[in-house]
């Protein structure tokens, strides 16, 4: 086990969990969220926080997914499924969000100071430690094959389970991951495969779309055999950051947090409404 992360050790942890606010909780007003926060922090109003979401049939795009040259209608499968689109405002491309999927967002100061590098390798750290007791295998490198590929792409036995995203404002920085806990990693990934197919139909594209092999993603409850809920790894990172840190707060927003969530949460909405333009 590798030893933990610096970035994971303040004197405090914020703690926010939004993971079972139900299926009226928006991903906009997530990232929207996780904006608010990277200015408290990086300002020193919050401590580092952590925050868990939970987004119910929720597809969550890449801007460069928006331009695929048949988006309408790949927007139009995803719909007929019954999901929610969203365009993100981090890097990275089209992710799978349901009731078995949860996200943790780490909030760090010192966005400028501190290597982008280092707000990834602190996730990887954070989560191979908090399944330690369950494996030791978790690995960090792309996975070509899966959707929305990245260079800290977290995997066992090579079929991935989580992928890492980064947002930095002002002097916060949002690093975010989402979790397969439960459910088919596989069905997800086949969502999606077939989301490009229709999207693209073959054409050439400037950008690169992943090609999708849907056997290399799979939930945790599927590579460890094990019947985790979403509820038992919040737990389990309530108390591994208890344990980092000794000192625990949990309180909603308030002052400016407030108006910065409200700012942000607009800024979502308009860039949805011009990445989703014509699209509806």
């Amino acid at each position: 086990m590798n030893e933990l992360h610096p970035l994971l050790k303040p004197d405090t942890y914020r703690f926010i969990d939004q993971s079972n606010l139900g299926p009226g909780f928006s991903a906009l007003q997530s990232f929207a969220m996780d904006d608010a926060l990277s200015i408290s922090v990086g300002e020193r109003i919050s401590p580092t926080t952590a925050r868990l979401w939970v987004h119910h049939d929720t597809i969550v795009l890449g801007i460069p997914d928006a331009r695929l040259p048949y988006i309408k209608e790949g927007i139009e499968f995803l719909r007929s499924n019954g999901y929610d689109i969203v365009v993100r405002n981090s890097g990275g491309l089209a992710v799978v969000l349901d009731k078995g999927v949860l996200n943790l967002s780490l909030i760090f100061p010192d966005s400028k100071q501190v290597n982008i590098h280092e707000g990834y390798e602190a996730m990887v750290s954070f989560i191979q430690h908090l399944f330690s007791d369950l494996t030791d295998g978790i690995e960090a490198y792309e996975i070509t094959q899966s959707y929305c590929p990245g260079t800290y792409d977290l995997s066992i036995n090579g079929k991935k389970f989580a992928g890492i995203s980064q947002r930095r404002v002002k002097n916060g920085s949002a690093v975010q991951i989402y979790l397969d806990v439960s459910g088919s990693g596989a069905e997800r990934a086949s969502l999606l495969k077939r989301f490009y197919e229709i999207g693209k139909q073959g054409e050439d594209t400037r950008f690169t779309y992943p090609h999708i092999e849907p056997n290399v993603m799979a939930s945790l409850n599927e590579l460890l055999n094990t019947t985790l809920s979403v509820l038992d790894v919040s737990d389990r990172i309530l108390m591994k950051l208890h344990e980092l840190s000794g000192n625990l707060i949990t309180h909603a927003l308030d002052g400016k947090e407030i108006d910065w969530f409200h700012k942000r949460f607009d800024q979502m909405i308009k860039r949805n409404e011009k990445a989703l333009d014509n699209l509806e």
